[in-house]
């Protein structure tokens, strides 16, 4: 029986096998496929996937092809190539002004705001529930007033007669003789812009400290305490911050993209332009050649530039604060 057994396996026809790594997919093939099994899914993605579409990659993908021309609404787009990149770094001493403005402005605001953003929402979180939300609406009540609105207090502070609040008393005590004009000042336009924009910086990015710092999981602390954290700043450094490192990407490219994108509180402070362009910022000079000159292919190519400041921020920031 063993050796008929043999004979019989031996005598049976041997199976294909196809050997080697199967052959790969295309990627818009297993996209398609992907698309397939998980339609519902896609399905509710679809309306913001086209609001993105066309109002945030149409525009961009549109911006960068008029940077390419001169373009002022009238006339048909008319291609020039790199002249409006030739003139933005050559020529035009008040773009590269606004430049170095605004990076003086994002550098200073950034890091600051973010820090203080952190910081306020971080003591919210350690007083009684009851009280967050007046504390919240203190601190995030100024990053939705209008600019205009603003302006109005703002321009009372610091107005340039013996009416202005600072002036005021700025006399009565004895360090100034005669009322300073801060918005007139070129030295001093800058830090006017930087202290009210650190004044209604408690935007998005604070709401979404807040809310981390809220959810991270007391069992954190308590096994803290076991292993010998004693102090706040311990539970802040070891246990907080580790939590809420999604929540510290987010708020590092909000605050990016809020300090690149300066516009609203200088004009309404200093005017447009400002004096000797001393508050001339990447976006009012965009908004010179778009909606007042209404050279479209020029104030596209500035747009890319300050998408691509942007970008780059971003990607640093990725690298600092991401994760795979």
């Amino acid at each position: 029986m063993a050796m008929e057994s043999t004979t019989t396996v031996k005598n049976e026809a041997p199976i294909a096998t196809t050997s080697g790594p199967p052959l790969p997919m295309g990627k818009w093939k297993k996209l398609w496929l992907d698309m397939k099994r998980n339609r519902i899914s896609y399905l509710l993605l679809a309306p913001f996937l086209i609001v993105f579409t066309m109002f945030t990659i149409i525009p961009i993908i549109t911006s960068i092809i008029l940077s390419f021309s001169y373009y002022n609404i009238v006339e048909a787009p008319r291609f020039v190539g790199l002249s409006n990149y030739k003139l933005l770094f050559v020529d035009d001493d008040i773009f590269l002004k606004a430049v170095g403005i605004t990076l003086k402005f994002a550098f200073v605001t950034g890091p600051l705001g973010y820090v203080l953003a952190f910081l306020l929402a971080w003591l919210i979180s350690q007083i009684p529930q009851k009280y967050r939300f007046f504390y919240t609406l203190c601190f995030y009540t100024p990053s939705i007033t209008s600019a205009v609105a603003m302006s109005v207090v703002w321009l009372y502070l610091f107005a340039g007669d013996r009416k202005g609040l600072f002036n005021h008393y700025l006399i009565q005590i004895g360090i100034l003789k005669e009322p300073y004009l801060f918005l007139q000042n070129v030295e001093s336009i800058v830090p006017v812009i930087i202290i009210v924009s650190l004044w209604s910086s408690m935007g998005i990015g604070f709401l979404a400290f807040l809310a981390g710092l809220q959810n991270v999981p007391q069992d954190l602390y308590e096994a803290g305490k076991i292993d010998g954290v004693r102090y706040r700043w311990q539970e802040l450094w070891y246990i907080t911050l580790p939590s809420v490192k999604p929540q510290l990407l987010f708020g590092a490219v909000m605050q990016v993209v809020f300090s690149l994108q300066v516009f609203d509180v200088s004009m309404q402070l200093v005017g447009m332009p400002s004096p000797l362009y001393a508050g001339h910022t990447i976006l009012a000079h965009l908004y010179d050649y778009a909606f007042i000159r209404f050279e479209m292919g020029y104030a596209s190519a500035i747009a890319v530039i300050l998408f691509l400041m942007m970008l780059g921020l971003n990607r640093l920031i990725f690298r600092v604060l991401g994760r795979e």
